[in-house]
């Protein structure tokens, strides 16, 4: 099996929002001529280009999470029970809401992941020609909440 990269799922509006949670400390540092503002844009500037550089690369009968050039963990695919939609708020390596929570067996190092792949078909089926027995949960047709088919 061949070598793919997929990054992660950079969401518009989440990057809106946290934009928006940037500019009260950018007003007030201009108007009062301090320096918080700076430390804040930089922080959540940092924030911003570590998650742009998230990774998840399907190799052989793995599957890596990269940060950058650092690796964050691995898991086998053979290993993985299913995958489900998920728009989990907790924790997870994107800057989406639109997410996938994988499912790992018992025994195995790994209990679940929630990722946030691009091109998620394509990452979903590459995984199924690892190992066929997983069992895929997305469903197929629009839901009720048209934003929930947004890149949130």
């Amino acid at each position: 099996m061949k070598h793919k990269t997929f990054r992660s799922r950079i969401s518009i509006l989440m990057t809106g929002l946290i934009l928006a949670a940037m500019f009260y400390p950018i007003i007030t540092t201009f108007l009062h001529r301090g320096y918080y503002g700076f430390y804040t844009l930089g922080g959540v500037s940092l924030f911003i280009l570590i998650f742009c550089g998230i990774r998840y690369i399907i190799s052989g009968e793995k599957l890596y999470l990269k940060m950058w050039f650092i690796p964050n963990g691995s898991a086998n695919i053979k290993d993985i029970v299913s995958i489900e939609r998920s728009y989990n708020i907790l924790s997870a390596p994107a800057i989406s809401l639109k997410r996938l929570s994988i499912r790992f067996k018992k025994g195995s190092p790994n209990i679940w992941w929630l990722i946030s792949p691009v091109r998620e078909k394509e990452f979903i089926d590459m995984l199924k020609t690892v190992n066929p027995n997983i069992e895929v949960n997305i469903p197929e047709k629009k839901e009720i909440w048209r934003f929930w088919d947004w890149d949130i």
